[in-house]
């Protein structure tokens, strides 16, 4: 018996009909029908989208129809939005650099070993005014460090010039010259973005000067770090953090040239600080853009090919981390790294999951440098050069989030430059505006924060740290913004505040759960009103069910609060919710929430309803100051 002869093609799923996107619109109208939401098959995929606050959709489904059409080239050639070398990070992984502001000096050197001898690739050291040890230690602190293996950035704020020639003198006592890499950490725009004092003259003589050493003798050592972490933390958007980091960019470059370095030199000089967020998509995305759009600047500029390779430090959002639940950071830092590592970050610095609370402790960083080493060791997310290339989805939001950077980059040029637009407060005003869009999604709880907005631990116990000292723990920790800067905000804050608050009273806020009817018709809603509760730090006493309205008023009362919640279902509430909210006012009850929108029931001894979409941050600071807390 002869073997069927092979087809010459074999096609996927060939004995299948051929789908279309037509067919899936049905479908998907047939589904939201099903949830009470009626649309039509032609606004199906519409209805899926997901607005973001660059002023694109991100679609529910992805075809070749949607792929941009651009040209990503190879990696390591321009437009170099797939890697900017050919080899990517696949022989050695990107760089693991670690953040130290290490006050205590006595034990400062030992951790910095430590770090080194156990995965850490690159060291991100804060100095002198920035909040850690003084400038002088920096021979100390790198003793027995090889500077030709280990990249150093240094974090020193109006100090840089005085720990960057403490570098490059401790790199020629020891011979390194063309090995040297990391970043000194000049910032042209520190006054501006962080605050303080104005840079003295001498600041910007002495950034030229070590410019043209690095020049000379370390071509792989950046002198300036285009930062867009003000932007980010301001809360600014994707594209709103990468024009303006393009900007801060070009800001040096032109200074640089200004002062006779050639332009190939001047954008070898320049690092990039961009922010990994918990979104693994839009932060591969935007270091894609952020390639793409630089490689842009730089050839418009009369820039080398090689030299218009832009070179990427991504650390995980400060912004998104929290003080409360805060083990959840280590999952939120996690998939930002693994978003930077995909995107192709040259470096990646995962911040530890308790740096709002304080310095972190050996635990702490144990756990961000592990997390790197266990996506490059066990993961092995660097074998692959731009993994994501080819995405239709990866592919449109890259061209997507390049546009709307390329907006607000050439923006910002019309107006006059970054430093023009940070003095005349636009670029805060236009931060300002995204942030208030987002900080009333988080209010409303449409953009949930696990572990603080959404499924709290009212009863935690917070590990204790050593009281944050630097500016950048400050910040963290959102104890106040540095005069003249923009904003630094964490997205939790808000929730935040009300838990401290709540702590803070003699005795616990506690609201007292009215539930009617069976057990299985106020469920639901009172998980879901404990669940919001807990998120402003009020806890709950709950009532003993059932429809007697004598008994449920007695068991307020007893409870001894002035706060009462009523929860069960619609068709409980038909019948017996009236009633039962002009007893409980009756009984002294000051604020009487329906755990339900407002179109369930409507009764003038309500005084507000708890709800999805609801304001949750303004209903619960209400509460507060009802229980007096």
């Amino acid at each position: 018996m002869t073997a069927p002869e092979a087809p010459e093609q074999l096609v996927l799923a060939g004995e299948f009909a051929t789908p279309t996107r037509d067919a899936w619109r049905e479908l998907v109208a047939g589904v939201l029908a099903k949830s009470g939401r009626e649309v039509d098959a032609a606004e199906a995929e519409q209805a899926l989208a997901t607005a973001t606050d660059d002023g694109f959709a991100i679609a529910a489904l992805y075809t070749a129809d949607d792929a941009p059409g651009v040209p990503t080239g190879a990696p390591g050639l321009p437009p170099f939005t797939r890697a900017s070398r050919p080899e990517g990070h696949v022989a050695d992984g990107w760089y693991r650099r670690q953040r130290h502001a290490l006050t205590d000096l006595d034990g400062a050197h030992d951790v910095v070993m430590a770090e080194l001898e156990n995965g850490v690739s690159s060291l991100w050291l804060v100095l002198g005014e920035a909040g850690g040890p003084p400038v002088d230690s920096l021979p100390r602190l790198l003793e027995g460090v090889f500077l030709d293996l280990a990249p150093i950035a240094l974090e020193a704020g109006r100090d840089t010039p005085d720990a960057a020639a403490a570098l490059l003198a401790l790199a020629a006592e020891h011979g390194v010259t063309s090995t040297l890499g990391g970043s000194l950490g000049y910032d042209p725009l520190l006054a501006r973005t962080r605050g303080g004092s104005p840079l003295t003259d001498s600041y910007g003589e002495k950034l030229v000067e070590h410019a043209r050493t690095a020049a000379e003798k370390h071509p792989h050592l950046a002198t300036v770090v285009a930062d867009g972490l003000p932007y980010h933390e301001a809360g600014g958007s994707d594209g709103q953090e990468l024009g303006a980091a393009l900007a801060a960019g070009l800001h040096a470059v032109r200074l640089l040239n200004d002062a006779g370095l050639s332009v190939d030199d001047a954008f070898a000089r320049v690092e990039f600080r961009l922010a990994a967020t918990a979104d693994q998509f839009a932060t591969l995305a935007k270091l894609r853009a952020a390639r793409r759009c630089w490689d842009r600047i730089g050839s418009v500029a009369g820039a080398s090919d090689p030299a218009r390779a832009m070179r990427t430090h991504a650390v995980t959002s400060p912004a998104m981390l929290t003080g409360r639940d805060p083990w959840v950071n280590i999952l939120r830092t996690t998939v930002a790294a693994v978003g930077a590592g995909l995107g192709g970050a040259d470096a990646v610095t995962v911040l530890p999951f308790d740096s709002v609370l304080g310095l972190p402790d050996d635990f702490s960083r144990r756990v961000a440098r592990n997390t790197q080493a266990l996506l490059l060791e066990e993961s092995h997310l660097a074998h692959v050069i731009d993994p994501a290339g080819g995405s239709w989805y990866v592919e449109s939001l890259t061209d997507a989030l390049a546009n709307a950077a390329w907006d607000v980059f050439t923006g910002i040029e019309r107006d006059g430059g970054i430093e023009q637009v940070l003095d005349d407060g636009s670029l805060a005003s236009a931060l300002e505006e995204t942030w208030t869009a987002r900080a009333d999604r988080i209010a409303h709880r449409k953009d949930p924060i696990t572990g603080v907005s959404e499924f709290p631990n009212l009863h935690e116990t917070l590990p204790t740290r050593t009281a944050p000292l630097s500016a950048y723990s400050v910040a963290l920790s959102g104890t106040g913004d540095a005069e003249g800067g923009l904003p630094r905000r964490r997205y939790a804050q808000v929730f935040e505040e009300l838990r401290d608050r709540a702590d803070a009273a003699s005795t616990r806020p506690t609201a007292f759960l009215a539930t009617l009817g069976a057990l299985a018709q106020y469920t639901a809603r009172v998980s879901f009103a404990t669940n919001l509760l807990h998120a402003g730090g009020i806890d709950v006493t709950e009532g003993p069910g059932g429809t007697d309205v004598d008994e449920i008023v007695s068991a307020f009362r007893s409870a001894g609060t002035s706060v009462a919640v009523i929860a069960s279902s619609d068709k409980v509430y038909a019948e017996h919710a009236t009633p039962l909210a002009r007893a409980l006012a009756a009984a002294g009850a000051t604020r009487i929430v329906l755990a339900g929108s407002p179109k369930t029931l409507e009764e003038d001894a309500l005084t507000g309803y708890l709800y999805t979409g609801c304001d949750a941050a303004a209903l619960l600071t209400d509460l507060l100051d009802e229980l007096g807390a």
